[in-house]
């Protein structure tokens, strides 16, 4: 890669890696992972970065290269390996009320399966509009809206009719 190339995409990286590690933690839920899941990524991108910088939606083309590598990560199941003997201590019970209702329902959308939560990430945590879900995860529009659907449902199956920490103890201000 030329030395005004490998400039531009170390400042394209620069500037989009806390984007791509949030893209990435709302997928998995895991700062780790994220961190791998992004790695992996702008290590895909630096390779065809000649080609790629062309394009006139290059965010789109690394949003897509995090969602399928998270999503084919899933289907691998390597995540499921334990490199320790016990599983690690649970976090630390939070005394924010929002805090709390921020964990619920990153253990809810946790349970959901991995392309109904991309769906859901990608539509109502970085408001992407139905047609570009649709491109990034290659697939059509009626698809995101039924796996769109099908992840409400299964989130309101987890949640239950659990009611949210600010509003169970009267009205915050």
């Amino acid at each position: 890669m030329p030395d005004a190339s490998e400039q531009e995409y170390t400042e394209y990286v620069t500037a989009r890696l806390p984007a791509l590690h949030r893209l990435a933690y709302a997928l998995c839920g895991n700062a780790d992972e994220a961190d791998d899941l992004v790695q992996e990524a702008v290590t895909r991108l630096y390779q065809r970065w000649a080609r790629v910088s062309r394009a006139e939606r290059v965010d789109a083309y690394v949003r897509t290269v995090v969602v399928r590598l998270f999503i084919d990560g899933r289907r691998r199941g390597w995540w499921r390996v334990r490199l320790s003997a016990a599983p690690p201590d649970p976090p630390p019970v939070p005394a924010d009320p929002g805090v709390e209702d921020r964990t619920v329902l990153r253990t809810a959308l946790g349970r959901v399966p991995p392309r109904q939560r991309a769906v859901l990430v990608l539509r109502f945590l970085h408001d992407l509009p139905v047609e570009e879900v649709a491109e990034i995860l290659g697939c059509s529009s009626g698809t995101v809206k039924s796996q769109t659907a099908h992840g409400l449902a299964a989130m309101r199956r987890q949640l239950g009719d659990r009611e949210p920490a600010a509003s169970a103890g009267g009205e915050r201000r």
